[in-house]
């Protein structure tokens, strides 16, 4: 990573100066505030507004846009990028690694939240840029490799570059660089592959979980009715159960605006208990009023 072989002689000439059982320091986290993303992000809700990288908590950061977050978690021994955005925003995403001091080969592992071109678009550019390898849920691998949506998925969407799937997960699996562990849960809500992650940051001996809960709206075409799909919709159930059980003490989610995330890092009060217990009970009562609506419309 960041000059590296310097890096490693500084820190081997400080460990040799110290007792045997203490441990050289940590390398600085770069420095990203928070107040030079609202500023520019102000009144920008747009998927490929430009925004700079800003620092969550510990060793996450937000390295997305003003309206697509994307998610760089650091390690000494590497890095994992958690979604990419649009095809168009990859550009952007890889000059927010390089505006903290990485190189984009420090990136290990790229995940992603769900299999719609606005949030997976620009990931086959990314792996070319960084070598990265991807991991995705089964349930999303065949959209990945495809570059189009699953079929029975009642949104439809845009194509997007077929992506390299390296590594295929399952509810319950994790991605690992170095110390960091980052867990994926299923959560079929928004999308047949939808996935949200979870992994823990920590600042000294305080540690938070991230939960990077995915899209919980359930979108569909005009002519669409869930009411139709009786498994489909026992399984928007299940991933909405799914997020509301994620461990969580700073949420996050691929949509800022979903989730005031913008209004959270004003206040600075980015860890909400409230928002982590909210989000999925909103989402349900929102379907469950779709579902509702359905019956005084005709087949």
């Amino acid at each position: 990573m960041r000059s590296t072989a310097c890096a490693a002689a500084l820190a081997l000439t400080a460990a040799c100066a110290l007792p045997a059982d203490a441990q050289p320091p940590a390398a600085p986290l770069p420095d990203a505030p928070v107040s030079a993303f609202l500023d520019q992000c102000e009144g920008k809700e747009e998927w490929n507004d430009p925004a700079p990288p800003f620092h969550i908590y510990g060793n996450t950061y937000g390295v997305g846009t003003c309206g697509l977050n994307a998610l760089l978690v650091i390690d000494p021994e590497g890095l994992v990028l958690v979604d990419v955005g649009t095809q168009e925003g990859a550009k952007l995403v890889a000059d927010n690694i390089r505006r903290l001091g990485f190189q984009l080969s420090d990136v290990k592992w790229i995940v992603a939240s769900h299999e719609h071109w606005d949030h997976v678009g620009g990931v086959a550019e990314m792996q070319q840029l960084t070598g990265a390898k991807v991991a995705a849920l089964a349930s999303a691998k065949d959209a990945f490799e495809k570059g189009r949506h699953n079929p029975i998925d009642p949104q439809g969407d845009a194509e997007f570059p077929k992506i390299r799937v390296d590594r295929v997960l399952n509810d319950g699996d994790t991605v690992s660089v170095g110390a960091n562990v980052l867990t994926v849960h299923a959560t079929p809500a928004h999308s047949p592959g939808s996935s949200s992650w979870t992994w823990q940051s920590c600042e000294g001996k305080a540690c938070k979980t991230i939960a990077y809960a995915d899209s919980a709206t359930t979108i569909s075409s005009d002519d669409y009715r869930f009411s139709d799909h009786p498994d489909y919709v026992a399984n928007v159930w299940r991933g909405l159960d799914a997020i509301a059980a994620l461990p969580c003490d700073i949420l996050i989610t691929p949509h800022p605006s979903a989730s005031a995330m913008g209004e959270r890092l004003a206040s600075g009060k980015l860890e909400d208990k409230a928002t982590c217990r909210s989000y999925a009970p909103d989402a349900k009562a929102r379907f469950a009023k779709r579902l509702e609506s359905e019956k005084n419309k005709p087949e």
